[in-house]
């Protein structure tokens, strides 16, 4: 019986996804992120995800994400790609591309150990 052509494209589509994930997972492992020194560097971030119901409006209207909790490889993943410009959102673009790997290790580290609804405080 014939896989659908839809079939093969989600196949591909999660091998890519899959294979990217890695790469830059396994680049995130030759950084070990801090917690502590995280909380140090986030303060620019919770201007906007610390912010229950956050809506942005530049460049478009759009949910600005809690990432309290969230995987650390997932958060160093997002500022990596935000950083090389795959992702395009410009103001998250900027903020990544000056961010060092250890910085970007550090605060996905930092957001990994809190939960979905830490407000961080970064002048603990």
């Amino acid at each position: 019986m014939k896989k659908p052509a839809v079939t093969h494209l989600m196949s591909a589509l999660i091998f890519t996804v899959g294979a990217g994930f890695s790469a830059v997972n396994a680049q995130a492992q030759d950084v070990k992120g801090s917690a502590e020194a995280g909380q140090a560097k986030v303060w620019l971030c919770t201007g906007c995800h610390a912010i229950p119901e956050y809506r942005a409006d530049y460049p478009l209207v759009y949910r600005v994400p809690k990432i309290g909790g969230q995987n650390a490889a997932y958060i160093y993943a997002a500022l990596e790609a935000y950083k090389s410009g795959e992702r395009k959102h410009p103001t998250m673009r900027s903020i990544a591309g000056s961010m060092t790997p250890q910085d970007m290790a550090d605060v996905s580290a930092y957001y990994a150990a809190q939960n979905s609804s830490s407000r961080p405080n970064p002048l603990k």
